[in-house]
């Protein structure tokens, strides 16, 4: 007999939380989309946003800060 192979856990993932404002018509518009094509808001949007999300997440982001100046230079 061969002993029994355990799985590996997997990692668990985290999630996070993001919020977006539309109107009522935005709404009644993509629940109608998502009907028609057999599938939920939340899937649509992030097949729509994918390339955003998996892109940009190594990105070194550089973030140019001049210096403010409050004295008055007379000289």
């Amino acid at each position: 007999m061969s002993p029994l192979k355990k799985k590996k856990a997997r990692k668990a993932v985290k999630f996070k939380v993001v919020t977006i404002k539309v109107t009522a018509r935005q709404k009644k518009s993509l629940v109608n989309y998502c009907k028609s094509r057999h599938t939920t808001p939340n899937k649509l949007i992030k097949k729509a946003i994918r390339p955003y999300l998996e892109n940009y997440s190594d990105l070194v982001v550089v973030v140019n800060k001049q210096e403010k100046l409050n004295q008055l230079q007379l000289f």
